[in-house]
């Protein structure tokens, strides 16, 4: 069984993080990851404290296993829903937007793990001397908003700055993504996309549709010139975001044309004038399935890619085959 260092820190049975997706990670979900041996996340976005409460008791009644909260910094809730967190003990945060300095010490004493999403090594090495137990290094190949690195350059890069264990993010959907960020210097994934086509997310059936019959260029970037840029499926919305980019409207039109946006695509199942954020790899994903299905998936595929790395290796390096499965074994203890 593959157990990394971010299992221990945290005590999840797999190295896979389900994305803290806003309108679309709520409880049933994040139960659903936790109760399976990853590690679910509620996305909670720019709700209010109450909200949150809510789904953090629905987690609570649904598995005893760890679960997280992810918190938007620029919320006008914040310190609400850092109350909440406190209180009701969550086992692990993340966080984007900003930097949660202030509330770790808060945090570390009543035993939450923070993990912010990075974009940037220089962000990485800031938030690690703030205190903070692990890092997302999020390439701009994820949904949602987005940094200027890719997946691939980025996570190495981070790894190698700091001393706390990273998850890689962005473009990554199988066990191939897996092994990848781990020969890259991770310790786990985290996931957005895939988990959208979960059984139980609870976004529009029509949502998730979209994203299955999505191919491999059905992602655009708006909002470069604002500096937030987004990565959403291509549709009304975005090309209206996209026109009105090149004519020059100011910065602060154009992001109060995205309010609302988010819910009317995941909640109401607006395929044309909502947002439908989604990563570069939304064309692999291919069925809505249950959340236990997606990760035994993820685990298994990433055991065969292993073994069919050992073997190509062990050849190179004249070992026998008969020792393959033993030394592909031993390299999964990691």
């Amino acid at each position: 069984m593959l157990k990394t260092k971010i299992c221990d820190l945290i005590g999840i049975e797999y190295p896979i993080f389900q994305g803290g997706m806003a309108w679309v990670s709520t409880g049933e979900l994040a139960a659903a990851v936790s109760e399976s041996g990853g590690l679910g996340i509620i996305g909670s976005g720019q709700a209010p404290a109450g909200w949150l409460r809510q789904e953090i008791h629905k987690v609570k009644a649904i598995t005893k296993n760890p679960f997280g909260v992810n918190v938007m910094l620029m919320s006008p809730f914040v310190d609400e829903v850092m109350q909440v967190i406190l209180e009701e003990r969550v086992p692990v945060i993340t966080t984007g937007a900003g930097n949660p300095g202030k509330y770790v010490p808060l945090l570390k004493k009543v035993g939450t793990k923070v993990i912010p999403v990075v974009a940037s090594v220089a962000l990485a090495r800031r938030l690690e001397k703030a205190g903070v137990d692990a890092l997302i290094a999020e390439g701009m190949e994820s949904g949602g908003h987005i940094g200027d690195i890719g997946t691939f350059p980025l996570v190495p890069q981070v790894a190698d700055a700091v001393n706390i264990p990273v998850i890689a993010a962005g473009g990554i959907v199988d066990g191939r993504g897996l092994v990848a960020a781990l020969a890259l210097g991770a310790e786990g994934v985290q996931m957005g996309t895939r988990f959208m086509c979960a059984e139980e997310c609870t976004i529009s059936q029509l949502i998730k549709d979209e994203i299955i019959k999505a191919k491999d260029r059905a992602t655009v970037v708006t909002g470069r010139s604002t500096g937030h840029p987004v990565r959403c499926l291509d549709n009304h919305f975005t090309r209206e975001i996209v026109q009105h980019e090149r004519e020059g409207m100011p910065a602060e039109e154009l992001e109060k044309l995205g309010v609302g946006k988010l819910r009317l695509a995941m909640v109401e199942g607006d395929v044309e004038n909502g947002s439908i954020m989604a990563g570069q790899i939304v064309g692999a994903v291919k069925r809505i399935e249950p959340a236990a299905s997606i990760i035994q998936d993820i685990i298994q595929s990433a055991e065969r890619e292993f073994e069919r790395l050992s073997a190509r290796f062990n050849s190179l390096s004249g070992i026998s085959g008969a020792k393959t499965a033993e030394v592909s074994k031993k390299r999964w203890e990691i």
